[in-house]
């Protein structure tokens, strides 16, 4: 059911040809494990005024949700956060001792990570000052600076912070956990797991048999009264998070006002569901949001990704604003319209493809706004909405983001990775013509059609997979992808000038999912988050199933290990013959199958290799991790009458973050 795809590790690491050599202006901010990129937003000046406008609004809509995600992400987020920005901004000792480079860093990480546990790992941060050294810089700035609802939190804070066992992992997947009792996400309060899958199951056996049921769970906080009873706490105007939803509303109305049909009800819809909080109103929304196809500025708000959810069924608050890349449609264009070809081609099961394909929309974006959950780091691709009813029935939207891919792309050159890691010469001279390409293909039929690919049998609602329902859907969609990037009816239809496209994509996608991407891993620990179990789960399953025919293959030249693909047409045969299960899998609801496959392929790390892979990574002096800062608009006004937006491009990252902090804070300290 999880329809964002993140940029892969490879996609970052591999740079295009002709980016500018030397120091790169695109990264304005580097700390830890992250590097901080600016990204540039072409075409915003020649937009017409209204457009310009409609992006403003929506982009101001964007930034008053951030709250709303910290407090999801952990209960303690706001007040550790607000603490360290007082201190940040009003201390006024010795900034250069290694105790305030170490605090500035840990601030950094929080508002990257829109908490205190890492955005992908979901570990929590270790700082490296001590809980002295922070209490004795507050001690040197005046009390009211603080206020007294956050000096009253103050023992809290420093728990939170400094003590291991408070908190210790936002998002818990470990086979056999309680996983609501033992992750820190706010989705939940002082509920099991049992207690929660009891309570949507009632739910659900309720609706059984509706052919457009409601997703229930996705826009509340489930908790227990004083009676002992579970009730939500939904996310509306007058419920929970209701000062920051307030200010969302405010501005969709301004949206609204200069938006053109059939973009004006859409905006209406959404206004209607965030003020009711009723997740049928959100599926109408959802519904004319998927028909309108023709409006050039377009947008994500709301309740949407069910990622941070352990039961995979609350979503984080995410917001993203974008206009049409019209000279880079093409190929969306092209492969939206074949979607039906694609289809019927499928190697899965007969019966569980689509008879009919509906309502697919492809479009490649330039992004003007990043907001929640997709800022600081973003996907790189969309496909919504997530109701397969409405998929089924509606439709789906997909759009490629490429003014992101660019900018890591920039970034990404002349870093030494390729030489690093890619033992033969031709495949790196295959991913230095064609990586981009790959990548961004890959990436449209992921969204475009991998998502809204196949149908579920009879019976089944769409959530039996539970926990291991992201990992698997996100393995369907890249599956989808691989296979048909390796199509000879590619290159009929123009997308590529021949199948070498095909094995660069092949090549750095084994690399990344068997090798590269454990950088990202902290020592000692599995992998956790869904797209890199997806990417693991389809290698490790591919090298077994193709040993026989040496498919993959461990190379080891000079002590260092290298991973190589012998064929890659057999290779494409097996990307066919996993669909044809995973499919099968989700069709069928086969929560056993899916997770023994992801239990046995996704999840273990091999320590010999894991500490090899960080050694020859860190060695090469880059970051695993790249994340945005995001452009400024100003509102030009004559005589009471807006004549123009300006836009301008930051590059102080902290500055930006204290900023939105100052202006965009509108949640207590605790909810």
């Amino acid at each position: 059911m999880k329809k964002i795809a993140l940029m892969s590790f490879s996609a970052i690491m591999f740079a295009s040809c002709g980016a500018p050599q030397g120091e790169k202006p695109w990264i304005v901010d580097r700390f830890d494990d992250v590097k901080v990129i600016r990204y540039e937003v072409p075409g915003f000046e020649a937009l017409p005024l209204e457009q310009k406008e409609l992006v403003y609004y929506l982009a101001e809509a964007a930034k008053c949700g951030r709250d709303i995600l910290f407090d999801q992400n952990c209960p303690v987020n706001l007040p550790v956060r607000r603490t360290l920005e007082t201190v940040y901004e009003h201390y006024e000792g010795d900034r250069t001792t290694p105790e305030w480079k170490a605090l500035e860093k840990y601030l950094k990480k929080v508002w990257f990570a829109n908490g205190i546990h890492h955005h992908y790992s979901n570990d929590k941060f270790v700082p490296e000052f001590t809980e002295g050294y922070l209490l004795s810089v507050i001690e040197t700035i005046p009390e009211e600076k603080f206020g007294d609802e956050l000096n009253a939190l103050r023992g809290e804070v420093c728990v939170a912070i400094f003590d291991p066992a408070a908190y210790p992992t936002r998002l818990n997947q470990r086979a056999g956990d309680d996983l609501l009792l033992t992750s820190s996400s706010n989705y939940y309060k002082n509920v099991s797991q049992a207690e929660a899958e009891r309570f949507y199951a009632a739910m659900a056996a309720a609706d059984a048999g509706n052919p457009e049921p409601v997703s229930y769970g996705l826009n509340s906080q489930l908790v227990k009264d004083e009676a002992g009873r579970l009730v939500e706490r939904t996310w509306k105007v007058g419920g929970m998070y209701s000062p920051a939803i307030e200010r969302i509303v405010g501005w969709l109305e301004k949206a609204q006002s200069v938006a053109a049909e059939p973009q004006k009800s859409t905006i209406a819809s959404l206004i209607e569901y965030y003020r009711k909080g009723d997740l049928k109103k959100f599926d109408d929304y959802n519904i004319r949001w998927v028909r309108d196809t023709v409006s050039n500025v377009d947008f994500v708000n709301g309740f949407i990704e069910d990622y941070g959810d352990p039961l995979g069924r609350k979503a984080s608050w995410e917001a993203n604003v974008n206009f049409m890349d019209s000279a880079a449609c093409r190929r969306t264009a092209v492969i939206s319209e074949n979607a039906q070809w694609f289809e019927d081609h499928s190697p899965v099961a007969p019966e569980y493809r689509k008879k009919k394909v509906k309502g697919v929309s492809a479009k490649v974006i330039t992004v003007a706004m990043l907001g929640g959950d997709c800022y600081p780091a973003t996907p790189i691709g969309i496909n919504l909405p997530n109701a397969d009813w409405i998929r089924k029935e509606y439709g789906s939207k997909s759009v490629t983001i490429d003014n992101i891919t660019y900018a890591y792309d920039m970034a990404a050159h002349g870093n030494g990775f390729n030489e690093e890691f890619v033992l033969r010469a031709d495949d790196r001279e295959r991913m230095d013509r064609y990586g981009k390409l790959a990548d961004d293909l890959h990436t449209d039929l992921h969204e475009c059609l991998g998502h809204g690919s196949g149908q579920l049998a009879p019976g089944v609602a769409g959530g039996e997979l539970k926990s291991y329902g992201s990992t698997l859907e996100e393995t369907r969609a890249d599956l989808f992808g691989l296979y048909y990037l390796g199509d000879p009816k590619m290159v009929e239809l123009g997308l590529i000038p021949s199948l070498d496209v095909a094995w660069a994509g092949y090549a750095k996608y084994i690399l990344n999912g068997m090798m590269t991407q454990l950088a990202r891993i902290e020592p000692g620990k599995n992998v956790e988050e869904a797209h890199m179990r997806n990417r693991k789960l389809i290698c490790e399953w591919c090298y077994e199933r193709g040993k026989a025919d040496n498919v993959i293959e461990w190379v080891v030249e000079d002590g260092k290990r290298y991973v190589v693909v012998n064929d890659f047409v057999k290779l494409r045969a097996l990307f066919g013959e996993m669909l044809h299960e995973i499919q099968r899998i989700k069709s069928e609801g086969d929560y056993e199958a899916g997770r023994d496959l992801v239990e046995k392929y996704a999840v273990a790390v091999d320590p010999e290799l894991h500490a090899e892979v960080r050694e020859r990574y860190y060695g090469l002096g880059i970051e695993p991790y790249g994340g945005f800062l995001n452009p400024e608009y100003e509102l030009v006004e004559r005589d009471g009458k807006v004549v123009d937006v300006k836009i301008a491009y930051p590059t102080d990252y902290a500055a930006q973050m204290m900023g939105y902090s100052k202006n965009y804070s509108f949640l207590p300290l605790k909810n």
